[in-house]
């Protein structure tokens, strides 16, 4: 798939921006804070209506302005040439695909795949576990909107067993809300589990091409709780609920799962070099890159977010050639990139302006 056209309006501090993209390389160059990654972070958008950045979409819309929009065009190896555009709005968000309003996000999910590689990464080996799971259910809910609704349903299950639980309410109204969590947790274990599978290949040889096969790599699921099927989530459930009532909170279930890595058979978190967790980062998003194509047969659009300034020039090159030669990349930095890096369409940018770049040549 290609990007070959885009139109960010009122977005973060982008006023106005269009591109026309001709090669499979686009290089942002600008210092920080000047709207690198609101960029890209409106190209990522159209993978799953969702922001890599927050939670909140309203966000996105630029300070004084009642909405945003986009329009991206794609060459696409399934649909042929298409067009989505998206407007936000305080109230929500309207999308349209070559001309028809989508009203159902299912419908749309993995259409248009983006994968974004962030400076920020390096928080998926050391931040919390809460890290580790959006990671995970971005990436599986980005190609299986299967998935999606599994997630969709547990969150939704669990919002209300909170509700209850926040006004303690009796016994046998909680354990009414636990039938469906208990299934859906159960459901949600299972699909996460079939996700780490095919993931974890991936992540063992990308990282074995980013450190020349110097150690193993793994990526195993690290379940908050083991309660098997629907019947032991609900006996899982109703066990802890006084607990659950002191606190006022489900203090267990998947929405407590962690993922484990491990570099040559140890913790990357507790024992990884700085070196080790780079590429182990790297190798997440690889994997990711490696299970959207397999899975959707789709190859997605590469967005790199100031990485390539922080990897020395050995790792560099070796991710270069881990991401191939035919996918798009769009990358940002805030000088240009290595000439070791082959040619790119290059962009200038200041305060949320974008301008054909007019330095040297890399």
């Amino acid at each position: 798939m290609r990007l070959r056209r885009l139109t960010l309006q009122n977005l973060r501090n982008i006023p106005l921006a269009e591109f026309c993209f001709s090669g499979r390389q686009q290089f942002f160059v600008g210092p920080n804070g000047q709207g690198k990654t609101n960029l890209l972070e409106a190209v990522g958008f159209v993978t799953a209506l969702r922001s890599f950045r927050t939670a909140d979409t309203g966000l996105l819309i630029a300070q004084g302005k009642r909405e945003g929009a986009l329009a991206a065009e794609f060459e696409h190896e399934k649909l042929g040439p298409s067009q989505v555009v998206i407007t936000l709005r305080a109230s929500g968000k309207e999308v349209t695909c070559d001309g028809e309003r989508v009203t159902r996000l299912a419908d749309f999910l993995g259409r248009f795949p983006t994968v974004v590689f962030s400076s920020q990464d390096q928080q998926l080996i050391r931040g919390a576990p809460a890290l580790r799971r959006r990671w995970l259910d971005l990436a599986l809910s980005g190609v299986d909107a299967a998935y999606f609704a599994t997630l969709t349903r547990y969150h939704r299950a669990l919002e209300g067993r909170n509700s209850l639980l926040k006004r303690a309410a009796p016994a046998g109204e909680l354990a009414a809300f636990e039938a469906p969590l208990a299934e859906a947790a159960a459901a949600l274990v299972e699909a996460r589990q079939v996700g780490i599978g095919a993931l974890a290949p991936h992540v063992a040889e990308a990282y074995a091409r980013l450190s020349d096969s110097a150690e193993p790599a793994t990526l195993a699921y690290a379940a908050d709780t083991e309660a098997g099927d629907g019947a032991g989530w609900r006996a899982h459930f109703e066990k802890s609920r006084p607990r659950d009532l002191q606190f006022r909170s489900s203090l267990s279930g998947p929405h407590r799962d962690d993922l484990e890595l491990r570099v040559a058979g140890r913790a990357a978190r507790d024992y990884g070099s700085e070196g080790q967790q780079r590429s182990l980062v790297l190798a997440l998003r690889l994997a990711q890159v490696g299970y959207v194509r397999a899975r959707s047969g789709i190859e997605p659009v590469l967005l790199a977010d100031d990485v390539l300034g922080e990897l020395d020039p050995t790792r560099r090159r070796r991710f270069w050639s881990a991401l191939g030669e035919e996918r798009q990349v769009l990358a940002t930095g805030t000088e240009p990139p290595a000439a070791e890096l082959g040619a790119w369409e290059m962009f200038s940018v200041a305060t949320g302006a974008f301008s054909p770049w007019a330095g040297a040549a890399p």
